[in-house]
């Protein structure tokens, strides 16, 4: 007989002897992780639409953002925005209960949530290029030089909103290697992958290098808690 009680548990004692249930909520992360990083990296409008014979962006290159590009960058976006809150709601309610004393474990919804409103804003504003620029439906509504203001958003757009999934990633490192309530490896992999780019941020002070590696840390992080063997999700 499966165990379910969903008392709180700790990395100390963890559920005690018997067959356990697998928790199949995390996909919804995993899912959210592989659709931001389709929306933000592979259709990213600065890169594959663009003839990029300099480091230059200028605005003749408005023309060549590809119109379709754009709009199924925005779609797989506002799915990866509304998994996150999903995945927020989800951990609330599975992992929180378990947990009551993790200060970390109420921090992973709060910069799931936070990311997820600040991504509606940078994969908006790829729907935007998608009607307004060049092949959408209302390419006349503005001249070139309004279609450059959201050519130029679009650079970093869909990338700074992955801050607040970065802070989750850092909590989730507490929670694995002080609290052990999440499998070591996670831990390790989220402290790598949350380290690189706030060493890039005192480096260099670009904002959007979240969104390279915090895709990744949601697919490889949530599919680990589904199939792993942490405490809050076994």
């Amino acid at each position: 007989m499966a165990y379910t009680d969903p008392s709180p548990v700790d990395g100390r004692t963890g559920w005690g002897e018997g067959p356990v249930r697998r928790a199949y909520w995390p996909l919804a992360g995993a899912a959210a992780g592989l659709l931001g990083g389709v929306a933000t990296l592979a259709l990213d409008l600065h890169l594959g639409d663009l003839d990029n014979d300099t480091d230059t962006m200028t605005i003749d290159q408005v023309g060549e953002v590809s119109a379709t590009t754009a709009r199924l960058s925005f779609l797989a976006g506002y799915l990866a925005v509304a998994l996150l809150l999903v995945t927020a709601a989800a951990w609330r309610r599975h992992v929180e209960p378990r947990v009551p004393g993790s200060t970390a474990a109420r921090v992973v919804p709060a910069g799931l949530t936070a990311s997820a409103g600040a991504l509606m804003l940078g994969y908006g504003w790829k729907g935007a290029m998608a009607i307004y620029g060049d092949g959408g439906p209302e390419d006349t509504a503005f001249d070139r030089q309004g279609q450059y203001v959201y050519f130029m958003l679009n650079d970093f757009g869909s990338f700074i909103g992955w801050l607040g999934v970065l802070i989750a990633a850092g909590a989730v490192t507490w929670m694995s290697l002080r609290e052990r309530t999440i499998s070591p490896w996670l831990g390790w992999l989220s402290a790598l992958l949350t380290a690189l780019p706030a060493i890039g941020f005192l480096v260099m002070s670009v904002p959007g290098l979240p969104g390279i590696t915090m895709p990744a840390w949601m697919l490889i992080t949530f599919l680990g808690l589904t199939y792993g063997k942490s405490t809050i999700t076994r």
